[in-house]
């Protein structure tokens, strides 16, 4: 019955209280009953504090600790609201944004919260491409340095890798790489897509090395009229173009280079969940990521790392 949570209403009812929102996370981190993290036995029960205290130990464990909710002094169910309209593939969220929905008392805080959230968007092993596969580079440039936050900086370098599906564009990979030279472009490719798929690129020479790597090399070649990259390499350039154009108006007035590592992980998210029939199964996808990762201090979340 969940994948049929769609609507905001429906979402209200399903976590009306802390209580819902707990049991929810406590299902997540175990799903087949608690398990003592200090003696490795299950079997808890819950304490008028809301700690789950182990039946053979003793050791009590809070279902939010060691995910992104650790320590969290808002409700749950503000987090929970939180990442439901981030999931929204109609509206994208900006810290101004959710710091208007949630009535949080700084635009600070609400900057942290989508740090935080954009973090658990990353995969560390995520699912690798795979048939035909568009691959190029893209560059990102200096947005506006004069009189605000709206800048990148210098040119930026972004790799692309993206499915063919039929006509359309399947799932996608995107990549910030410090150099457009064969060494970078190719661990991309081995990160980003499956050994023995057709990459597809447009004959430039540093992905020369692909062949070697066990992937089926394809190149495009230009030829003395030059042809554009949309028609070399339509998907890939579709792609760039959708993520300059979310890029500006999802983070308006807040640009960094230092985090533009999260915004590529963030677009490539929601863009490959895009033709998803339920909403639920966003949230929930991004629900089980946000319990799974450690949490990080302020000053990583300001340095853009992961």
């Amino acid at each position: 019955m969940e994948n049929f949570v769609q609507a905001l209403t429906q979402f209200e009812q399903r976590f009306p209280t802390e209580d819902a929102c707990r049991a929810y996370l406590a299902r997540l981190r175990w799903p087949t009953g608690f398990r003592c993290p200090q003696c490795k036995t299950n079997g808890s029960w819950t304490t008028t504090r809301n700690l789950m205290m182990c039946r053979s130990c003793g050791h009590q464990a809070s279902v939010t600790a060691g995910t992104i909710f650790h320590r969290t002094r808002i409700p749950l169910q503000d987090w929970f609201r939180a990442i439901w309209w981030m999931t929204d593939q109609k509206h994208r969220l900006s810290a101004l944004g959710l710091q208007r929905l949630l009535g949080l008392g700084s635009y600070r805080t609400a900057w942290l919260w989508l740090q935080k959230l954009r973090r658990a968007m990353i995969r560390p092993s995520y699912d690798r491409l795979g048939g035909q596969v568009e691959v190029d580079r893209t560059y990102l440039g200096a947005v506006d340095s004069r009189g605000g936050r709206r800048k990148l900086g210098d040119k930026i370098l972004v790799a692309i890798a993206a499915q063919i599906d039929g006509k359309g564009i399947g799932r996608i990979h995107l990549r910030r790489i410090p150099a457009a030279s064969a060494s970078p472009l190719v661990a991309f490719v081995e990160q980003a897509v499956k050994p023995g798929s057709v990459v597809i690129t447009d004959g430039c020479d540093v992905h020369t090395g692909l062949t070697q790597k066990g992937f089926n090399y394809r190149p495009r070649v230009i030829n003395a009229g030059g042809k554009p990259s949309p028609i070399i390499l339509p998907r890939v350039y579709r792609v760039a173009s959708l993520f300059k154009r979310w890029l500006i108006s999802t983070h308006q007035g807040a640009l960094s280079r230092e985090q533009l590592d999260t915004y590529l992980e963030e677009f490539s998210f929601l863009f490959n969940r895009r033709t998803s029939k339920y909403r639920w199964k966003q949230f929930s996808r991004l629900m089980a990521q946000a319990v799974s990762i450690e949490p990080v201090q302020f000053p990583k979340l300001i340095a853009g790392s992961s």
